[in-house]
């Protein structure tokens, strides 16, 4: 008698990463559903830069423009401004997110995709509404209890908040996504290696029209150097605009060792006319709140038929932007595995690559947004308020007087906002991700960098790295990223017109998940030869992409005598996929 599932997968969870999980298993045709104990999904603002690996992940799953028209475009969100407040003295300006002229270029050679600013709640609103189209299952003020897993699949018990009564799901896989606060994680026991609540910081969600103070420099992101707000790691006061401009995030750090401060209205008011420059009217307090900065990452991810990810797995500040573009990625990471396994078309042990190719990438996201909230130190140093400085006057006139001193302060401020591009122009953070997994059949030699991996995109076909984005056209004069025809839930052998022997290869095997293109045919032609220089590989060799678009494998060129067909067929068994 077969075991009975009531789906094939459970999510706890309803964030970024749990329903892009949800949305990509809906689009893979997979059974799932998702729980929350709350009765909607994210109720602030939270994570809001989409960076541009994350929108690739959109984009394969066919809501990229849905995102773009809700988002504040990429051309509104470059200027990062560092003043004494909106309408007073400009200390120094940050070009970001690869809007300015040095990098501009490099960020559309990389990707076919441009980030957005999206708040989180339209962020998950828009997962939701597309994942319950696609067939996903939510349920809403459910919160989940306990799970028990065993050879053939999972139990879990959850309870319904508005009955209050209890009941029981089985499923084959059980994947949490639940958060910082991962019941999941703890049931599981998965080790967790660093530093919680190591420094404590207000943030204040607010509505107010505060579009006349900005007008003259617009930029969603104006750090404001106030003597105030000069605790912490980062030592300045911050307003975020939420939707331009009227509503923001106004934030400042405190002394955690002195217990959360309770902020009052009239405190907020006082504070927001000092970041402000001018009393605001109109002032409406959305929420006041505190969060804590994190430094804690999970060294694995599973344990049997349960997954894990998200801030479940790595817990980290918002420095740099990553955070729910990692959640994002590591739900897109799993869903084709489990998908492949569930549909018979890869073997279960395909499913450990999962934990080995994204906790290295947690590790390195959790220390990269601490160490960019460690960075604002050399500000610091610069406007001297640990020194001695105890007004913005004072301040000024240290960096912007007509002496030798000053003029040394100002190379170390330009020294300073140098180091900030590791935060705020840091594409190749996004960008070279490198997987080692079972998942992938690496080259024998190891990769040489040639400019900073952490700053510059290095695109390689090399396994283990995303396939290089490069403009493709068809027969009808139409362009294609290369990224655009790989993917879809689907495996991809890429050639050239001299691989058609590769083609028949694929067309023999007539697996369910793999198809191939030959990049030259009247199908798509290497019309600006850039295929040619990113490749890697002879017109007779071959590159075969993975559902996620990173490379599982490749074969630089091949001789007159080769077997193609015993050679794809060795690869497929060697990842663990079924023929």
């Amino acid at each position: 008698m077969s075991p009975h599932y009531d789906t094939d997968v459970l999510v706890i969870g309803t964030g970024p990463a749990g329903s892009t999980l949800g949305l990509a298993l809906a689009s893979y045709g997979i059974k799932v559903q998702l729980f929350t104990q709350f009765n909607w999904l994210a109720n602030s603002p939270r994570a809001h830069i989409t960076n541009q690996r994350a929108m690739e992940v959109l984009r394969d799953l066919g809501i990229e423009q849905q995102a773009k028209q809700i988002a504040t475009p990429w051309h509104e969100m470059g200027e990062s401004l560092i003043t004494t407040s909106l309408v007073g003295e400009e200390i120094a300006r940050m070009s970001a997110w690869g809007t300015g002229d040095e990098r501009y270029g490099d960020y559309l050679k990389g990707s076919p995709c441009p980030l957005i600013d999206l708040i989180q709640p339209k962020m998950e609103a828009l997962l939701v509404k597309n994942a319950g189209e696609r067939g996903a299952i939510y349920n809403f003020n459910t919160e989940y209890l306990s799970h028990e897993q065993d050879e053939h699949g999972v139990t879990a018990r959850f309870l319904n908040k508005v009955t209050q009564t209890e009941f029981s799901l089985r499923a084959k896989y059980l994947v949490g996504m639940d958060g910082a606060r991962s019941k999941v994680v703890d049931e599981l026991g998965l080790a967790l290696e660093g530093i919680m609540s190591r420094a404590g910081t207000v943030y204040v969600t607010f509505k107010a029209d505060l579009s006349e103070y900005v007008q003259h420099r617009p930029a969603i992101l104006q750090w404001i150097v106030n003597p105030e707000a000069g605790f912490g790691d980062i030592g300045m006061g911050l307003l975020r605009a939420i939707s331009p401009w009227n509503e923001w995030i106004m934030g400042w750090g405190f002394d955690i060792a002195q217990g959360e401060p309770q902020v009052t209205q009239e405190q907020v008011q006082a504070r927001l006319d000092a970041f402000v420059g001018a009393h605001v009217t109109d002032l409406q307090i959305e929420k006041i709140s505190y969060w804590y900065v994190n430094q804690t990452y999970a060294t694995h991810y599973s344990k049997g038929r349960v997954f894990c990810g998200g801030d479940a797995v790595h817990r980290h500040p918002p420095s740099s932007g990553l955070g729910s573009n990692t959640c994002i990625q590591d739900a897109f990471n799993l869903a084709w595995k489990l998908a492949y396994v569930l549909k018979g078309w890869a073997q279960t042990e395909l499913l450990q690559s999962y934990s080995d190719e994204r906790a290295p990438i947690g590790k390195q996201i959790v220390a990269r947004a601490n160490q960019s909230r460690f960075d604002y130190k050399y500000l610091k140093q610069v406007f001297g308020f640990d020194q001695g400085i105890k007004t913005q006057a004072q301040m000024l006139e240290r960096i912007f007087a007509e002496t030798e001193e000053a003029a040394k302060v100002r190379e170390q401020l330009y020294q300073a906002l140098e180091i900030k591009h590791h935060e705020f122009n840091a594409q190749g953070v996004e960008l070279n991700q490198r997987y080692q997994s079972n998942a992938v059949l690496a080259d024998d030699t190891p990769e040489i960098f040639i400019k900073d991996k952490e700053l510059y995109l290095q695109a390689t076909t090399r396994p283990g790295a995303k396939i290089p984005h490069t403009w493709l056209v068809d027969r009808k004069g139409r362009k294609h990223s290369t990224l655009d025809i790989t993917g879809k839930g689907r495996f991809t052998l890429v050639t050239g017109l001299s691989g058609k022997a590769w083609r028949e290869a694929v067309q023999a095997l007539a697996l369910d998940y793999l198809d191939v293109i030959q990049v030259g045919s009247r199908e798509y032609r290497d019309v600006y030869a850039t295929w040619q220089a990113k490749s890697e590989i002879d017109d007779n060799g071959a590159i075969l992409v993975r559902p996620d678009g990173y490379i599982a494998w490749r074969i630089q060129s091949v001789s007159a005598d080769c077997q193609h067909q015993q050679i794809l067929t060795d690869v497929l068994k060697q990842l663990n996929l079924s023929l």
